[in-house]
């Protein structure tokens, strides 16, 4: 009986992990630390909220900020400090101290996605790059121990400095000097079905090219097809600086006979301000890169070479570090005033030119005091027949909390009518739902929206952020929608093997 009970939990935990990468690529946001007047934990996720940003990297284990995030959805990429490496890295029970303190402590509740160990290691304190894939390896083997593996990975964010000559992205190479510490950190990332994380600024790359590349090519703006950058050795046109450097990544991986291991982008910005030797640093260059990299990122597709691989990016960066040193442009790449929570320029998301929101969207959810056997018949329905996309709603998704029929069904009831209004669909479901114009969206979970003049397809960005809305593909819709039944058939015969 314990070995069948030991086969289901880990088939379950495998299903649930199946399930994490279903929806396409997303944009987050960093939060540094270097802030003289950060704001409260609550209200930088307050902030969060109020711009439905719902994936962010934290460069430390801040254990507020870890509370805070706590029942909010929010997806957090949890960071370890450069001066942590080190004693990581020489001792196994340090890291289980860590995974313990920082990560098992706070889940399920706050949703840890992944570690990052440190930042630009290789190139910025190459010192400890000896014990960075043992501090890895260290943590990985924590997070089995608390059987949280199947939930949380373990990267390392690495720079473009790391590829001496990015272009042509075909000949791409890491720095030959580190290839023995590159391959076994692929190898461990292969192992564990991890991201290679990467730092990618095109306004270095600009800004230190010496005027070979267009300005408008650093800045996501189109150029004119006789203008565009192409690589000798594979023909491919490169629209962006952005998307070179991810292709130089690929390639540079390719050369280590690695394939397979997708890319994050873990930073990407632009200064909104710089000294007087920095005169691309300014706002009008910031509000260009920002919104055309958040419509690059969120048409989910890859690079020229990887054109099915979307590329998740982290922006950079929440909050203005003051307290960080260097040239004047450093302490000034935060995208949100720390004091009132708003834009230091106007974000537009997508192609459209909505700037965080529209109010003037409807919405298909639960009535307050319907017929619970009737709503539960309606839930099954739209996730089975109606074939309504129910993955978000699953255990271990964005939607699944709070777990209970009323928010499960106005997520399934709203996915199938946005899908289907405009083919006769409807908002009934045996009296048990109704349309309102409130957005019940929450945390990273983000309901599919339409505005109330639209007769298309509904599907819509409701915000900035920062997370996909839209549905799967058809074959997927079609496992997702026997989910509910699978788990709950899994739920009862985990109970009765409990007893």
């Amino acid at each position: 009986m314990k070995n069948l009970q030991k086969w289901f939990i880990t088939v379950l935990f495998l299903t649930i992990a199946s399930l994490k990468n279903v929806s396409g690529a997303f944009v987050g946001i960093n939060i540094g630390s270097g802030v003289s007047d950060l704001p409260w934990a609550s209200n930088i996720v307050a902030i969060l909220k109020s711009h439905q940003i719902n994936h962010v990297r934290l460069h430390d284990a801040n254990p507020h900020m870890l509370q805070a995030l706590s029942n909010t959805g929010i997806e957090a990429i949890v960071g370890v400090p450069d001066e942590e490496i080190l004693k990581i890295g020489e001792s196994p029970s340090v890291a289980a101290s860590w995974i313990s303190k920082n990560v098992a402590a706070y889940m399920p509740h706050t949703n840890i996605t992944t570690i990052a160990l440190g930042s630009e290691v290789l190139t910025s304190i190459p010192n400890i790059a000896p014990v960075l894939v043992p501090a890895m390896s260290h943590l990985y083997s924590a997070l089995v121990a608390s059987n949280l593996h199947f939930r949380v990975k373990v990267s390392t964010p690495q720079s473009m400095d790391l590829i001496p000559k990015p272009f042509p992205p075909s000949t791409a190479s890491f720095n030959s000097s580190w290839n023995s510490t590159v391959y076994r950190i692929l190898q461990f990332l292969k192992n564990t079905n991890s991201s290679y994380m990467l730092n990618a600024y095109p306004y270095y790359g600009y800004t230190k090219g010496d005027g070979i590349f267009p300005i408008e090519y650093a800045l996501l703006r189109s150029l004119p097809s006789d203008k565009k950058i192409v690589d000798p050795n594979t023909l491919f046109r490169y629209d962006s600086m952005f998307d070179a450097m991810v292709d130089a990544t690929y390639y540079s991986i390719k050369d280590l006979n690695f394939n397979d291991i997708p890319i994050v982008v873990t930073e990407s910005g632009w200064p909104r301000l710089g000294g007087s030797n920095e005169p691309d640093a300014n706002v009008e260059n910031a509000e260009a890169y920002v919104n055309n990299l958040i419509r690059r990122v969120l048409n989910d597709s890859g690079p020229p070479s990887q054109p099915n691989i979307g590329i998740t990016t982290y922006l950079y960066e929440l909050f203005d570090e003051d307290k960080r040193i260097g040239p004047i442009s450093e302490r000034h790449w935060g995208l949100f005033h720390t004091t009132n929570g708003s834009s230091v320029y106007p974000l537009s998301f997508g192609g459209s030119d909505q700037i965080f929101g529209n109010s003037s969207k409807s919405f298909c959810v639960a009535k307050d005091g319907a017929d619970a056997e009737k709503m539960e018949a309606g839930l099954d329905w739209a996730c089975g027949q109606g074939r309504a996309n129910c993955a978000a709603v699953q255990a271990g998704r964005p939607c699944y909390f709070p777990n209970n029929v009323k928010s499960h069904a106005s997520y399934a009831y709203n996915d199938y009518y946005q899908k289907m209004r405009s083919v006769g669909g409807t908002c009934d479901f045996d009296d048990t739902a109704i349309i309102t114009t409130e957005d019940p969206s929450y945390g990273s979970c983000i309901y599919t929206g339409s505005s109330n003049a639209s007769t298309g397809s509904g599907e819509s960005f409701s915000s900035m952020a920062l997370g996909p809305v839209g549905p799967v593909d058809a074959s997927l819709r079609m496992q997702v929608s026997s989910l509910h039944y699978v788990f709950s058939f899994m739920s009862i015969l985990l109970a009765l093997m409990l007893l």
